[in-house]
């Protein structure tokens, strides 16, 4: 009986043998655009941070060679050159500008507050944005929103370039050039890793996605220097690197990349069922996710936050320009990027250590605030630095692991797209907020974000639910 039995349920795949291998294969393991829903990748400020941290479909990669190459989709390497400069782009967006703020700020005559809305009005644009031209990019495509996108983003570069060179250092121009970016910027990266999702299965995806993560670390790197450089030549050049660098990436995408085409389901889809359900699962996990999103911003609006400040602080009080200034401004986003990276990694194969690692990077987080508002020297400026961009590397793959596991697939988008927008919002008023905090001195510049951050840690130790299954996505 139990051999009949057997033989039953073995029964229908006999049915291959009059299918073509390849065509078999491929129709096992085609993913859907469901399965890259543009959201899951939404806030993508630092796409390493959630590295090891997507859903299955991305993150998973079979072992049957034969399976995944006769079932991943064929893109060549021109292909992912071009997508690979998308996040590239995103990064320099607000890294490449913060060394120059000293630069702007003398030459247009503007407060350290003023300057530091040219993060808040590129930031906030980009926040708002990306839950609507992802749900945009779900109905009618990802090529229709990203090319448009970037050079749009290239525009925004050019009007804020051309405020000091046709307007008078009209400060209204060069915030309305940030404005155009930031929200051209909602459609550049998040969409470009959901089309990696749409373009390359398995193991192929996975490297893909790889790619991207590189690029986006070399952008967070690069950009500081990069920035210092453009400095020492004229300080407005920087804006049309913008446009430079977008144009032509803009263009290899509209003649290189070949979309698939959109399934009924998700072209009708409506954008009251696309944020179905929300409400819902706050309700249900209010604690979890208030304590996930605060902490992300908390996050990158402390580390943002510092960078500003220590544009300026580093020529005023320790006389580092050029350079060298942008050496040191590297160093908390690359402790930053090279932990998440890491941690992600980690994360996927022990997701046991969930929580561990989350209190670990808030613990870090706060105590690099405290010493420095205690130690003023070089050394100490430059280990501190490092320890704070290691707890936020920490930090924040463990929240990002926390809000895509705590919801179903139906309901994953809309609420990490939420999520992307309040890290954006972090980002944005980082800056203003610290250059108003400058004059209070250093307690009253580091002190209520190193209290915020214990605070956190608190709160997660003794309220924050860890999802049951981190491996699968599933919600807990």
């Amino acid at each position: 009986m139990e051999h009949s039995h057997r033989a039953s349920r073995l029964d229908p795949i006999e049915v291959k043998q009059d299918i073509p291998s390849g065509e078999w294969a491929g129709a096992i393991d085609r993913p859907s655009r469901s399965e890259t829903n543009i959201a899951e990748f939404a806030g993508t400020e630092f796409a390493s941070e959630w590295a090891g941290t997507l859903s299955p479909a991305l993150s998973s990669a079979r072992e049957d060679g034969k399976s995944s190459a006769a079932g991943a989709a064929k893109a060549d390497n021109w292909v992912l050159a071009a997508l690979a400069g998308v996040p590239l782009i995103m990064v320099l967006g607000n890294s490449m500008l913060i060394p120059a703020f000293p630069q702007i700020r003398e030459a247009m005559g503007i407060s350290p507050f003023q300057v530091g809305l040219l993060i808040t009005f590129f930031s906030i644009p980009a926040g708002l944005a990306i839950p609507f031209l992802g749900f945009l990019s779900d109905r009618i495509g990802r090529k229709k929103i990203m090319v448009p996108a970037l050079l749009l983003y290239g525009i925004g570069g050019l009007i804020s370039g051309l405020s000091p060179v046709l307007f008078q250092n009209s400060y209204a121009v060069m915030l309305t050039g940030r404005i155009v970016q930031g929200l051209a910027a909602a459609g550049t990266a998040p969409i470009a890793m959901a089309l990696i999702g749409d373009l390359y299965q398995n193991q192929s995806r996975n490297k893909a996605l790889g790619v991207l993560e590189s690029t986006n670390g070399l952008g967070k790197v690069i950009s500081p220097i990069l920035g210092s450089l453009l400095v020492l030549l004229i300080w407005w050049s920087l804006f049309f690197v913008y446009a430079a660098l977008a144009v032509p990436v803009a263009l290899a995408i509209a003649f290189l990349v070949k979309e698939k085409p959109i399934s009924p389901g998700q072209a009708n889809k409506s954008f009251s069922a696309y944020f179905s359900g929300v409400s819902e699962l706050f309700q249900k996990k209010a604690a979890t996710l208030l304590i996930a999103f605060f902490g992300g911003m908390l996050a990158l609006f402390t580390l943002f936050g510092v960078l500003s400040y220590l544009s300026d602080a580093l020529e005023a009080t320790y006389g580092l320009q050029g350079v060298r200034k942008g050496l040191v401004l590297a160093i908390p986003v690359l402790a930053s990027a090279s932990t998440a990276l890491g941690t992600g990694f980690f994360l996927q194969k022990r997701p046991q250590y969930l929580k561990t690692t989350l209190l670990t990077g808030l613990g870090l987080f706060s105590t690099a605030l405290v010493l420095s508002a205690l130690f003023k020297t070089i050394p100490a400026v430059l280990a501190l630095l490092a320890v704070l961009g290691l707890g936020t590397g920490l930090t924040l793959p463990s929240l990002n692991t926390i809000v895509t596991s705590s919801a179903s697939e139906e309901k994953r988008g809309a609420i990490t797209a939420f999520y992307g927008g309040v890290r954006f919002i972090g980002v944005a008023l980082g800056p203003p907020v610290f250059s108003l905090l400058e004059k209070g001195g250093p307690w009253a510049l580091y002190g209520p974000w190193a209290v915020a951050g214990a605070a956190t840690l608190v709160l997660a130790w003794f309220f924050l639910k860890t999802p049951k299954s981190q491996a699968t996505g599933a919600a807990g």
